[in-house]
């Protein structure tokens, strides 16, 4: 029977859920792009069940599966943050003979799973961020040949996986080409209607003294100028109407995420009976702004504070767009629980970017670099992180992230 340690911890656990943080992924939307990935590994190790997973300082998400519906499944309960901490692929003959797993549903009850073969996703810099992982209800036994192939099909998730962020970093490229755009013709309407008016002002006073030379110079003028106002027009008049549009690919705006975050957050609420309701508070609410680590930040958040509140609690988000007199626009998230609070000292190794998790209200792992990470993005994000506690009674995290285009 295995008597490994525990709930185990990467060696470079910060740098890994870094790294993966950095692909600013949505947990939720990615099964289309490795559906046939999760699809040809169970093919080719004789298994019903593929998942592909993605694993952060809280939970597993499972990106695609095969054979199995899950979407997440808390980090301390899985099998596979056994395998991330090695470089070579994990195998479990029976999961109901380790002393680790016995216990878990998913073997005591269906799908009473027994073999377990996981293979790391490993980045170029070294970092498992998730798992390639084959699972069936039966012993199998897999050759070389075929942990040749799902070796090769974990190498092509990786590959996917940064081929979306290059995708998604040309797209934000192009909102904030649009975004300079807009900022350029309105910056030319101001010039060129005072050209435009002081033209008229010539051709008026020319009127009088008949001073015909100066009249035509002033009729180019003001229909230069005229062409050009229009032309700035026009690019405005298309800005007005992408800022009504959907949010794309690459883009939220305060409906969108709190949908997503809803999607995404729920069932985490849910499984301990905890009330979570997310709000906008804002009449901006329909703008789109770049998603930019928002996911990241504000699910880490609702993840730490789901973790530290017991059950029957609440957890609350309040998110807003707002705009400043000189027209700056930012983000601002408050994520309030009724949890069990923490001290000024905790409040203080989290602004120092030092905090270190611990285990939560319903036996939670910990694995400390949740609050690390939020704090490393907003800085990076060079927004502002505000930490309020009252030990007992529950937590506040308030957050201002500016949005910046080019």
């Amino acid at each position: 029977m295995e008597t490994s340690v525990l709930n185990p911890i990467p060696e470079k656990e910060f740098e890994r859920v870094l790294e993966l943080s950095e692909l600013d992924l949505d947990y939720s939307s990615l099964d289309e792009h490795f559906s046939d990935l999760t699809k040809l590994a169970a093919k080719v190790a004789g298994t019903d069940i593929s998942l592909i997973n993605l694993i952060d300082s809280f939970t597993q998400w499972s990106i695609a599966n095969y054979g199995l519906p899950v979407d997440q499944t808390p980090r301390e309960e899985s099998v596979c943050q056994y395998t991330i901490v090695g470089d070579e692929p994990l195998e479990i003959k029976d999961l109901s003979r380790d002393n680790r797993f016995k216990e878990k549903d998913y073997v005591r009850k269906d799908p009473k799973l027994r073999f377990y073969y996981g293979i790391p996703l490993k980045t170029d810099d070294g970092n498992n961020i998730g798992t390639l992982c084959v699972l069936d209800d039966d012993s199998k036994h897999l050759t070389p040949e075929k942990v040749e192939m799902l070796k090769i099909i974990a190498d092509e998730i990786v590959n996917r996986l940064f081929d979306l962020k290059v995708m998604s970093d040309m797209k934000k490229e192009i909102t904030e080409a649009n975004e300079s755009k807009r900022k350029l013709s309105h910056d030319l309407r101001g010039p060129i209607g005072g050209i435009i008016g002081l033209a008229q002002i010539i051709e008026d006073q020319g009127d009088d003294n008949k001073m015909k030379e100066i009249l035509e110079l002033a009729e180019l003028i003001r229909k230069g100028g005229e062409s050009v106002l229009e032309l700035a027009d026009e690019i405005l008049s298309k800005n007005k109407e992408e800022q009504e549009r959907i949010p794309s690919e690459n883009e939220f705006n305060l409906n969108t995420l709190k949908e997503k975050l809803e999607q995404l957050y729920t069932p985490q609420a849910a499984s301990k009976d905890i009330d979570l309701t997310i709000a906008n508070h804002s009449e901006n609410e329909g703008i789109p702004f770049p998603k930019n680590k928002i996911l990241q930040i504000v699910g880490n958040l609702i993840s730490n504070a789901i973790k530290f509140t017991p059950k029957g609690g609440m957890v609350m988000v309040r998110q807003e767009f707002a705009k400043n007199d000189q027209g700056a626009s930012h983000l601002l998230f408050v994520v309030k629980d009724t949890g069990k609070g923490i001290s000024e000292k905790k409040i203080n190794d989290i602004l120092e970017g030092e905090a270190k998790s611990s285990n939560g209200t319903d036996g939670e792992v910990g694995y400390g670099f949740g609050l690390s990470l939020v704090k490393h993005l907003v800085d990076k994000m060079e927004g502002k992180i505000e930490v309020t506690s009252d030990e007992g009674k529950g937590c506040k995290f308030d957050i201002t992230l500016p949005v910046k285009r080019k």
